[in-house]
């Protein structure tokens, strides 16, 4: 007969065994897909690198497709993926258009999702880990803006319409302008890539119509690059302060030659490590939260020294 001592011992024993139980069904992440959208950019670029370093050293694999900015490509990249009995997804949506269908695929499929850079409207991954690009572009357009005296004709540079990065710098370069009266936005273009050469051209054709613009508004470094160049071309014949976002690197050297004025240098370094330990513990079955916004740093002649000889 068993006596309450004997029972309570017996339960004693068992719940060692329960926790083993319980570490021995929680899933080790092996294998992760990156889905990245333009692998032409340098930003997407270090993330890349980030994540693939990072999971050499956690002894995970990392299959990484490259969408070149086409979302119909990305969509059947992702779903190749899947096949391939990825753990979970880093993703980084090519575009706004059909950005929630790799996300509604995984996660049919059981497969955690962490957006990156750009979160897809309507359909969020398990996390979204990116720059604070409000606070972080209303810092650089503050910058700018007392650089150029607070005053002049202003013109902006977008980036692919709709996507996360574009609304939000939108909205922190507004909410900056907003404290300097005397500036008047005159012109703004949209990029369809965030590329070099549309800087240059979507400048170019603003400066025709607004040849007095004092300053110049790219929302990345390489929309920047480009209308530096464009500003030169068209030579004004009066200074016009340049402003990017991102920290590329060649960017950043740039930056440090005088080509353009300011930037917000982002970590990409840490966002991608920060993907793969968000991986490992979705994976897991551990809770994280649904957002991760990390600091940019406002870069100029004065800083940039340090970005140059390691990024964030």
């Amino acid at each position: 007969m068993l006596t309450k001592r004997s029972l309570l011992l017996a339960a004693a024993a068992i719940i060692p065994l329960l926790g083993l139980t319980d570490m021995a069904s929680a899933k080790e992440a092996k294998k992760l897909g990156l889905a990245v959208a333009n692998l032409q950019a340098d930003f997407f670029n270090q993330i890349k690198q980030s994540v693939e370093a990072y999971g050499k050293e956690k002894g995970i694999e990392i299959v990484t497709v490259d969408a070149k900015g086409d979302s119909a490509t990305q969509v059947s990249q992702v779903q190749d993926l899947i096949t391939q009995n990825i753990d979970a997804l880093i993703y980084i949506p090519a575009g706004a258009t059909a950005a929630t269908v790799p996300t509604k695929t995984a996660k049919a499929a059981g497969i955690p999702v962490i957006n990156v850079d750009r979160n897809a409207d309507g359909a969020p991954g398990d996390t979204f880990i990116a720059t604070n690009s409000v606070a972080s572009a209303q810092a650089v357009c503050d910058y700018i803006a007392k650089q150029a005296g607070g005053k002049g004709e202003l013109i902006i540079i977008h980036g692919q319409k709709g996507t996360t990065p574009e609304v939000d710098r939108s909205k922190g370069c507004g909410e900056a302008l907003k404290a300097y009266p005397d500036i008047k936005v005159v012109g703004e273009l949209w990029s369809e890539g965030w590329h070099q050469d549309e800087g240059f051209k979507l400048t170019q054709d603003l400066l025709q119509s607004h040849p007095d613009v004092s300053i110049v508004i790219g929302q990345a470094d390489a929309l920047a690059l480009g209308a530096a160049q464009a500003v030169k071309v068209a030579n004004p014949g009066h200074k016009v302060w340049v402003a990017g976002f991102d920290g590329d690197v060649a960017a950043l050297k740039a930056l440090k030659d005088g080509v353009f004025d300011v930037t917000a240098t982002q970590q990409t370094q840490g966002m991608g490590r920060l993907a793969v330990d968000a991986a490992v513990k979705l994976v897991a079955g551990e809770s994280i939260p649904a957002e991760q916004l990390q600091d940019a740093t406002l870069t100029t002649k004065d800083n940039v020294e340090q970005f140059i000889a390691k990024h964030p």
